[in-house]
């Protein structure tokens, strides 16, 4: 699988961080575990089995004129009963542009994921996964229910096979 994610500036991923340092010491799931050097906090637009040829060039050209983008965390909550707590973004045009524009350029994507397909797609910066429904309200104690702003600056593709990311811009 190959995804297209925004990454944060350098101040917004150091508060993002911060909120995944404050739940493990706190004793709850949290993203401070994963030691890949490829965790970072971001935002996810878009996942496919593979990238059509010159997709990622035509990616990088797309970021290229519209990075960065401001952005604010919102809304702490857990994805389902047992999934990812994340902090939500209510997209403004100029991500809801994007995302779409990422999809044009995948069109022709062998395996599209269909969970960030527009329509379906819930932006949102994850801070831990396996969060259980019951601990929300103690994550919202320890990192508050609104999470910081600030903007994505540039954008990557994460590859799971070999688990490697390469920048798009």
């Amino acid at each position: 699988m190959r995804t297209v994610e925004l990454v944060c500036s350098p101040a917004l991923e150091a508060a993002v961080r911060a909120a995944w340092e404050r739940l493990a010491a706190a004793g709850l799931p949290s993203l401070a575990g994963n030691t890949h050097p490829t965790n970072r906090p971001h935002l996810t637009l878009a996942a496919v089995d593979d990238f059509p040829p010159g997709a990622a060039a035509r990616l990088g050209a797309l970021f290229a004129e519209v990075l960065p983008l401001p952005v604010k965390l919102v809304d702490l909550q857990v994805l389902g009963g047992s999934a990812p707590l994340v902090w939500s973004i209510r997209p403004d045009p100029s991500l809801t542009a994007l995302h779409a524009a990422v999809w044009e350029v995948l069109r022709d994507a062998d395996g599209h994921h269909p969970w960030h397909s527009p329509g379906r797609w819930r932006p949102h910066v994850s801070l831990a996964l396996r969060f259980r429904n019951a601990d929300a309200a103690l994550a919202r104690a320890v990192v508050g229910a609104d999470g910081p702003a600030g903007s994505f600056v540039a954008g990557r593709t994460y590859d799971s096979v070999d688990r490697s990311v390469t920048p798009l811009r």
